[in-house]
């Protein structure tokens, strides 16, 4: 008889384990490259000095990075409050009326594919080691990889927009001032294109889809600010 695997090294095959901190993650690094590479490549076609250039995008890396961590933390505290109230709901429904939830549970694994009867003993024989964990896992579909963390995404988000968006930040300070617009855009393709490896070797997807999505969106924020930068440009 085959052994069963340990249910660490299992989840360490898969990747969906990593779709909570790795959303967070991927969505803060690329906004923080583009917002701030936009910002910078507007200011730069409008500015015939470095210091706008630097300025403006030192206060978007902060404004930015505190946005993208306080408003991925209520957002998923709003998703966790919700599930807390289901979850609450579920424990007085299981003490009022246990016979109703029962069935109820049977009636998911049937849908699932099991006969009436073995649906029936499965759910009674979870429901017996642990009612409530069977009803959020089966009926509210909230496990552990799944679950909200506001906390977790919110240091993954602002984290990962404060490191995405220092790399622009550098060449605000580094690269010439002559047609710097056109150096930040090369170098923010760059910075989207690893960006866009990384997170499809971290998710399991794509690596070509992963670098297209990225650079596409990217040129196309990068160019829009460039216009306005253009079309409204000063001395500044």
């Amino acid at each position: 008889m085959a052994a069963i695997p340990n249910q660490d090294n299992y989840l360490a095959n898969h990747y969906i384990h990593r779709s909570n901190w790795l959303r967070a993650a991927v969505l803060g690094a690329n906004d923080g490259i583009i917002s701030i590479a936009s910002l910078a490549i507007g200011i730069a076609t409008a500015s015939t000095t470095r210091e706008p250039i630097v300025l403006a995008t030192v206060a978007g890396l902060v404004a930015g990075a505190l946005s993208m961590a306080a408003g991925e933390y209520v957002s998923v505290s709003s998703q966790t409050d919700v599930e807390n109230s289901d979850i609450a709901r579920e424990k007085v429904e299981l003490q009022e009326m246990p016979e109703v939830e029962l069935q109820r549970l049977a009636e998911i694994y049937e849908k699932r594919g099991l006969q009436k009867e073995t649906a029936l003993q499965v759910a009674k024989e979870l429901t017996a080691v642990d009612a409530l964990g069977a009803h959020v896992r089966d009926e509210l579909g909230i496990n552990d990889m799944n679950q909200a963390k506001p906390i977790q995404a919110a240091l993954a988000s602002g984290g990962a927009f404060l490191g995405g968006g220092t790399m622009p930040l550098l060449g605000a300070f580094f690269l010439p001032i002559h047609q710097m617009e056109y150096y930040l855009y090369g170098l923010s393709i760059l910075f989207l294109s690893v960006l866009g490896v990384v997170a499809a070797k971290t998710g399991g997807s794509s690596v070509a889809k992963a670098i297209l999505r990225v650079t596409f969106w990217g040129t196309v924020a990068m160019v829009l600010t460039a216009a306005v930068g253009y079309v409204f440009g000063v001395n500044l």
